[in-house]
């Protein structure tokens, strides 16, 4: 091998130039750091980074070419009460590792060490970086920009939306390839998203208590290199290079791809966790520890991430912009988010969000927050700088609340329906802030929500005390799904309202892949470690007609102006009208106190009327030639109303003629 030139601090990680390999690393506190490179037997070649530029080591190996594969052992201190756990024994992740090779089992060379560093080499086991080339052809490749008024958003998995599909071919389910596929890009459209919006696929690791249980982490939220393509998902060999066609492909068809990315804490975990990347190469600087050198537990995962440290909130942009720039991705979904503006305290002018909302290329994305930790002051919701939208529990407990236990008024429900207005109507923000859902991949499936009163997470293997008791669910009068019909029909119309709120309110509405099939996970509200069928998507027994009301509320968003145009509405705007059941405006009593009974007029024309109660009703609706519309009723020879026969808790979508 030649020796090492000296090479630039930048850019980040291991970059092929046509003629070698330039690699960096920060760490603030190291004092040496080896680049280990290993050939295709597994053989390590050891070397020493031999510049460094601030905190950033680096060199360059000609002649490199992309397939390297490598990692780091990093020397320095192990003083564990000051933060600082350097451990050469222990081979280390690139953080900027475009590619990863190999996975992390539940081994006890991965151990990190606790008054001593462990002493057992990691190398042989441990997943190594792997160089790769910047090579794809986008062709003429472009961002839909769906205007956030626009926007539905899909929430799925990638193998749980297709491993079970019988029209993608076998080879290809459950991977990458699969999102792209023209079975799939078919059935997107007719369902009428917009933006698909993927649980994690930067790679990631089982925690080692699932492995020792024969379980493994599902979801994906358990990250271990946040710039490189989570293997598992591929069909062939290059993870980064099938994601980008799927991209591609969804692009064409003007869907968005947007991300759930994790960057609030890392799959090394509490102290006593493994030692793969960042813990052995600055974790004094990655992490937020208290005085004692000890993790900060924000996220409930055992360690939290020090993103006001400005090397490691350059790191995390760097990250978001290799995604947008390389895989052309169009937004991002932030686990966790109030750890993005800690520092500690949260603060909404952190220094993470005003880097975001000055660079060009981040602040044209979506950006879309969990606006809670479960730090003090976790919970921030509302509480986002532009260019953020927030995911709106408000809306999702409003709307059950409303509907299944009929515990909130007409005036709070209309709030809710409303964009959350008393939330998020501040600092220029718009309606699309509220990003509205009812179910979300953690929690019950929305079957599930009218099915069980109960979590049933014994499978989890913790003996169900994992996931929320605080669902607003309503199983109907039988717990489980095998229900009497009569029971059946009152959950279907249960389901009817739940979907015509989310897809019919002010905000940007999010479904959860699965709900327009009656898809169930039988009870269980934290199925992160089922990859089985509990969580895959049933292709063959989904409900074709969910799916035709579901498709037909999207179709009909879209033409109703109120819901198309991301603004306030205001009183006398022609934007809504809150009619009681005799079609007359809401009085201050029925406002807070009146029966469940209620219409609103979205843009003069169109009109959705709503029954809350557990009896039958007539609501006499607004002068008017008005007919029921599709998916409420047929396209042929509408019939003119002037009272809808409301059942209980029934909702239906009137259009006035002209």
């Amino acid at each position: 091998m030649m020796p090492l030139r000296e090479g630039l601090p930048a850019p980040r990680g291991a970059s092929y130039d046509g003629k070698g390999i330039n690699f960096t690393l920060f760490s603030q506190h190291a004092q040496r750091v080896e680049l280990c490179l290993f050939d295709d037997s597994g053989n390590e070649t050891r070397v020493d980074l031999p510049a460094r530029t601030g905190d950033i080591w680096h060199g360059y190996l000609p002649a490199g070419k992309p397939g390297q594969r490598y990692g780091y052992r990093v020397h320095g201190p192990w003083q564990p009460q000051q933060g600082q756990r350097f451990n050469p024994a222990k081979l280390l992740l690139d953080p900027c590792a475009h590619g990863v090779q190999g996975e992390v089992s539940d081994d006890p060379s991965f151990q990190c060490g606790v008054d001593q560093p462990d002493v057992q080499d990691s190398a042989a086991l441990a997943p190594k970086g792997v160089v790769l080339a910047d090579d794809f052809d986008w062709e003429e490749d472009a961002s839909p920009r769906v205007p956030w008024g626009s926007t539905v958003i899909y929430e799925a998995h990638v193998r749980g939306l297709t491993i079970q599909h019988p029209d993608i071919p076998q080879a290809i389910r459950g991977t990458y390839a699969a999102l792209g596929h023209p079975v799939m890009i078919d059935y997107f459209q007719r369902l009428g998203i917009t933006s698909l919006e993927l649980l994690p696929v930067a790679c990631f690791a089982s925690e080692p208590r699932l492995l020792r249980q024969g379980l493994t982490n599902y979801w994906g939220y358990n990250p271990l290199a946040c710039y490189a393509l989570e293997g598992r998902y591929a069909s062939g060999q290059d993870p980064r290079q099938e994601f980008q066609q799927a991209v591609k492909a969804l692009h064409q068809a003007g869907i968005e791809v947007i991300l759930d990315v994790v960057f609030n804490h890392t799959a090394e975990l509490e102290e006593t966790g493994p030692m793969l990347s960042m813990r052995g190469i600055d974790n004094q600087s990655y992490y937020w520890l208290d005085g004692q050198g000890q993790y900060q537990n924000w996220t409930g995962c055992g360690n939290t991430q020090n993103l006001s440290h400005p090397q490691v909130m350059e790191w995390m942009l760097d990250c978001l912009r290799y995604w947008v720039e390389e895989c052309h991705v169009d937004g991002f979904r932030f686990d966790l988010a109030t750890v993005l503006g800690r520092t500690p305290d949260y603060h909404q002018t952190a220094p993470l969000f005003l880097a975001i909302a000055a660079d060009p290329l981040l602040s044209a994305c979506k950006l879309i927050a969990e606006p809670w930790d479960i730090g003090p002051g976790g919970y921030q919701v509302g509480n986002f700088p532009p260019p953020f939208a927030e995911w709106n529990d408000h809306f999702r407990d409003g709307a059950r609340r409303y509907w299944l236990h009929g515990e909130l008024s007409n005036g709070d429900f209309a709030r809710r329906f409303a964009g959350s207005s008393d939330v998020f109507d501040h600092s220029g923000r718009r309606p699309s802030s509220s990003i509205n859902l009812i179910t979300a991949h953690d929690g019950f499936t929305l079957r599930d929500v009218v099915s069980f009163d109960r979590k049933h997470n014994e499978a989890n293997g913790e003996d169900n005390r994992d996931g929320s008791n605080n669902n607003f669910s309503h199983n109907h009068g039988y717990e489980g799904l095998n229900a009497p019909l009569l029971i059946v029909e009152h959950r279907r119309r249960s389901v009817h309202a739940l979907l015509t709120t989310l897809l019919l309110a002010q905000g940007t509405p999010m479904l959860l892949a699965g709900d327009e099939h009656g898809h169930s996970q039988h009870g269980n509200n934290n199925a992160y470690c089922q990859d089985n069928p509990l969580t895959w998507l049933d292709w063959q027994h989904h409900d074709r007609g969910l799916f035709a009301f579901t498709a037909a509320l999207i179709h009909l968003r879209r033409r109703i102006p109120a819901l198309q145009q991301d603004r306030w509405w205001q009183e006398g705007d022609g934007s809504v009208e809150w009619l009681n059941d005799q079609g007359q405006p809401l009085t201050t009593g029925e406002w807070e106190q009146g029966e469940h009974r209620l219409q609103i007029r979205l843009s003069q024309h169109w009109l959705l009327t709503i029954n809350a109660t557990e009896e039958v009703c007539d609501l006499v609706l607004p002068q008017g030639k008005w007919h029921a519309i599709p998916p409420f009723a047929g396209d042929d020879n509408p019939i003119l109303s002037t009272v809808w026969h409301g059942a209980a808790h029934g909702v239906c979508v009137f259009q006035e003629q002209s």
